[in-house]
């Protein structure tokens, strides 16, 4: 679409606030604006787990196991999930800023989103209350196989406020389909990894675990979570060794599906601890 179509898009955007055809108008409205592969609408809620509300790719593979994987579970390790938990301001986000130090190495980003096919993401971030919030997220995947320049992050920031508002006032009443009394991811994967597997996890080699997965470092962790680097070593050592593992690639495939029944737990879900 054409930037003189710009503004007509945007007028139907604003128009079908509160409509079923708003996720539509604010796709074509975006694509007259910003240049993307794929587009998503995602919701994230305290005491649940995430709705997708919206979803749009020409290659299959990028949300092909969104609901399978990524809302049973995978969620708890995405940097777009880190921007509720920590209650981000609103605005414009690019995946790569706000990613652990070590996303790109970690066994969620070669397990789960390597297969997606992205290449790069930005999200416009919307915290709707305490305890929702809503991330549209516009994506480059296999279908160009580029990454956003400053040019077109650029152009997604100067509309930022825009989008915001309009997700504000479209979604301002959003609850989850469910919601129940909150659980603490931590207390769920000792109880779990203790019940299934006798390995008896203290609450702060559960967190290391959960930011080992994440992606962080030795360095970030300790950060994170107010300790020594130092500390952070002898935390990790003693989990490897409790789990009788040697590599973050192990302990991922030994904790992911206790993330996953976390995820699927009649949509109970806590925030990861950060200290």
């Amino acid at each position: 679409m054409s930037t003189i179509q710009a503004p007509d898009a945007l007028s139907a955007a604003i128009l079908a606030v509160g409509s079923e055809c708003f996720g539509d108008a604010l796709y074509t409205w975006l694509k007259s604006t910003c240049s993307f592969d794929n587009f998503a609408i995602i919701a994230f809620f305290q005491h649940s787990s995430p709705q997708v509300l919206m979803t749009h790719a020409r290659d299959s593979r990028v949300f092909e196991r969104i609901d399978s994987h990524y809302v049973k579970g995978a969620y708890l390790l995405d940097p777009f999930y880190g921007l509720h938990q920590s209650r981000a301001a609103d605005g414009l986000y690019r995946l790569t800023d706000i990613a652990p130090d070590q996303f790109q190495r970690n066994e969620y980003f070669k397990s789960y989103y390597t297969n997606t096919t992205l290449t790069d993401e930005l999200a416009f971030f919307a915290g709707l209350s305490p305890v929702s919030s809503i991330t549209v997220c516009l994506g480059r995947d296999a279908t160009t196989a580029s990454r956003f320049s400053s040019k077109d992050f650029n152009a997604a920031k100067s509309v930022a406020p825009v989008v915001n508002a309009l997700i504000r006032r479209n979604w301002s009443d959003l609850k989850p389909s469910s919601e129940t009394k909150p659980e603490d991811v931590v207390a769920q994967l000792r109880q779990r990894l203790l019940d299934e597997s006798g390995i008896g996890l203290s609450p702060r080699q559960a967190q290391v675990a959960l930011l080992i997965l994440q992606g962080h470092s030795s360095i970030s962790i300790g950060l994170t979570l107010g300790i020594s680097p130092q500390t952070v070593k002898v935390l990790r050592k003693q989990l490897y060794r409790k789990c009788h593992i040697s590599s973050q690639g192990e302990l991922y495939h030994l904790i992911a599906p206790f993330l996953s029944e976390s995820g699927q737990q009649t949509g109970k879900q806590g925030q990861l601890p950060t200290g």
